[in-house]
């Protein structure tokens, strides 16, 4: 008798989603001028559609599109007519901002869907649009944009991501600072200074200032499997014994790579280990002049 087979049941698929309230504001920037306090503040900005490609600005498309619309237009997503007047609702869409900006209560529910469909619509609208910046900053650097996202949970992310950053970062110091020769190696990336020259609390005080002024690029190289050799290229060119032009690492007339990582590459290749012998050959008799 053939054994029974059992069909497996499908995964559950996860939520890519926080169900609950969310609330977000969309502000104009503000433009000074000689008008009375009370007209400024009841004035009011629009944030009016956009064409791109010949093609109104569409924020969703395909399945979402027709999701979010389904009802809201005087035809079905089934029509053959969907897309004439898809196009044309966005068209005609229009955000109103006042002096205060506009609140979008942009949270999904269980399901995922808008707790507010209007706001859900004009957030994802305003977010795609070219004239607005995800954040004050990003709108005060661009005079092209007018109005920008003020999120604060955006804001407390950003934030939280920034300190989760600094503590593995200072993680990674601690690290180092058990291994003296590693502590160079890092420094010998990071500085533009002999590190030779230096003594260990020198080197360590510089480490400690780079991993605040630049925790992710301190983290990329104090976790680099690599660390050891690209100290080490450093020295060949600190050294003399390489020459860097550009990018270029040249040995005698030899071009080593054309980047530093090319150069690693040369290095660690087994069939040039006579040319890795020899630089450091020539590095210990610079050392020793």
């Amino acid at each position: 008798m053939e054994a029974e087979k059992t069909q497996a049941k499908p995964a559950k698929k996860k939520k890519d989603f926080t169900p609950g309230t969310r609330k977000v504001y969309l502000r104009a920037r503000q433009v000074d001028n000689h008008l009375p306090e009370e007209l400024r503040a009841s004035a009011v900005t629009k944030l009016s559609s956009v064409f791109v490609n010949r093609q109104p600005l569409r924020p969703f498309t395909g399945e979402d599109e027709k999701r979010l619309l389904r009802g809201l237009l005087d035809v079905s997503p089934e029509s053959v007519e969907w897309d004439r007047h898809t196009r044309r609702f966005w068209a005609d869409f229009t955000v109103p901002v006042g002096f205060e900006g506009v609140e979008l209560e942009i949270g999904l529910d269980q399901k995922g869907f808008p707790l507010n469909i209007d706001h859900y619509l004009k957030y994802h609208f305003a977010i795609k649009h070219p004239r607005t910046g995800l954040t004050e900053d990003a709108m005060l650097k661009d005079q092209s944009k007018k109005f920008y996202i003020h999120d604060e949970a955006r804001k407390d992310k950003q934030r939280n991501n920034m300190i989760q950053l600094k503590k593995d970062a200072g993680a990674e110091f601690i690290k180092l600072s058990r291994d003296k020769e590693n502590m160079r190696r890092v420094y010998r990336i990071l500085g533009k200074m002999n590190a030779d020259t230096l003594t260990d609390e020198q080197i360590e005080n510089m480490l400690w200032d780079a991993k605040d002024a630049d925790p992710k690029e301190f983290i990329k190289i104090a976790r680099d499997k690599d660390l050891e050799m690209k100290a080490e290229i450093f020295e060949f060119v600190s050294g003399g014994v390489i020459r860097k032009i550009g990018n270029q690492h040249i040995y005698i007339d030899q071009v080593l790579g054309d980047t530093l990582d090319d150069t690693l590459i040369f290095l660690k290749d087994d069939r040039n280990s006579s040319t890795l012998l020899e630089l450091r050959a020539k590095l210990k008799t610079v050392g020793a002049g």
